[in-house]
């Protein structure tokens, strides 16, 4: 018998190597975040190294843990198939009660954060009923939250309460406050959202709804539920921003609005489908908040041009996750 005609025996084909190569794909599309964050962390080491040290990642991740929040605010809302394009001027809004209404008034403080709080619940209910796109509606809101902060502040002042402003000076040992505040977020959050049966339940809401109603679970209740949860991380942020600045000003959280939004996409989520990973979400806002400045500074690049860089930034690893995607599928 020649050669090329000796049977195979069953089983002894050679594995599909698209199958493979998807495999491989989805791990490199997890790993995407990490890499993207390594790679941040090797450009300022290679520019600075004394910046890799505990002072000067507690100076570098000094901004990560309101960025964080706020990322973590706007995962949520994208869960559930919608956007969130007031959660920068909320953070400022909340960052002007806690600097007045929590410090000199703490009763009246905290049933303003609890009743905004309730109010994001409500815009989740009011974009369900009606129908109404969460874009249009959050846009509103933003200049809703702008001008209540104007009146609650006029002009930057304000000052953070004492407690406050020991929680956030807090250095433990070995491990710089920052990292270990974004540890304890992605941890809790990603026990919360990802390994608990009602964390499904929330993540289908954006992932499959259709089956979700079928299955008796109200999607009334889990946009309520998730733009709650919004509002509550939108108020940590706020939080956490004034105990860094130590003062407030009605439009020091402008800015968040699309940090919250790259650092989810950053971190591997998508506008559609529900799928979000909170771990991802707070390396992505980690690298934002590196890339920000320090490796920018780092490397001479104007302040002007800073913004322009780090949207460059993005783009190039956004790039990367669709040409992984294309091999995915």
């Amino acid at each position: 018998m020649r050669p090329e005609m000796t049977a195979i025996a069953p089983g002894t084909l050679p594995k599909s190597s698209p199958r493979g190569g998807a495999a491989r794909a989805r791990m490199l599309r997890s790993l995407l975040p990490a890499l993207s964050l390594s790679l941040v962390l090797m450009a300022i080491a290679w520019l600075n190294p004394r910046a890799i040290s505990y002072f000067g990642f507690s100076l570098m991740l000094n901004l990560a843990i309101p960025i964080a929040l706020a990322t973590i605010a706007q995962m949520f809302v994208i869960a559930g198939n919608e956007l969130d394009l007031s959660i920068g001027t909320f953070v400022g809004f909340v960052g002007c009660v806690t600097a007045t209404w929590l410090k000199d008034t703490p009763l009246i403080g905290i049933a303003a954060l609890l009743g905004s709080i309730g109010v994001y619940a409500l815009i989740g209910a009011l974009i369900h009923l009606r129908n109404l796109p969460s874009i249009v509606v959050t846009l509103g809101m933003s200049f809703v939250w702008q001008g209540l902060a104007i009146l609650i502040l006029p002009k930057p002042g304000g000052k953070a309460p004492d407690w406050l402003l020991a929680i956030l000076a807090f250095k433990p040992p070995y491990i710089p406050f920052p990292i270990l505040a974004a540890l304890l977020i992605a941890a809790v959050v990603h026990f919360g959202l990802m390994r608990t049966s009602y964390g499904v339940i929330l993540r289908g809401s954006g992932g499959n709804a259709a089956a979700l109603k079928r299955a008796g679970w109200s999607l009334l209740r889990t946009k309520i539920v998730l733009f709650a949860l919004t509002g509550l991380f939108g108020v940590l942020s706020g939080m956490a921003l004034i105990g860094i600045t130590t003062s407030a000003d009605a439009n020091i959280g402008n800015g968040y609005t699309l940090l919250s939004i790259a650092g989810v996409i950053l971190g591997g989520g998508e506008f559609v489908g529900g799928r979000v990973s909170p771990i991802g979400a707070v390396i992505g806002a980690l690298t934002l908040a590196l890339a920000a400045s320090p490796l920018l500074t780092f490397m001479h690049i104007p302040p002007d041009w800073q913004v322009a860089a780090n949207g460059a930034i993005l783009i190039i690893v956004l790039a990367a996750r669709v040409l992984i995607s294309r091999r995915e599928r």
